[in-house]
């Protein structure tokens, strides 16, 4: 899969909204999503635009 090189990390956050996960705090440029589905998992992502390709796929690894 390629991973898109001009994604935002608040657009990235509006699009996991689709998979259960919410914003529930930020702090400074870091937001903080929660989903309860299938246990409680927590997910920080950076607000950079645009996001570093190794950070995203990091992000992609940790929801799979």
């Amino acid at each position: 899969m390629k991973l898109p090189r001009d994604l935002a990390g608040l657009k990235l956050a509006k699009r996991l909204e689709v998979l259960g996960y919410r914003i529930t705090r930020q702090t400074g440029s870091h937001l903080r999503l929660t989903t309860e589905q299938q246990g409680e998992h927590h997910l920080t992502i950076p607000r950079y635009d645009p996001l570093k390709l190794g950070t995203l796929a990091s992000i992609v690894n940790s929801i799979a």
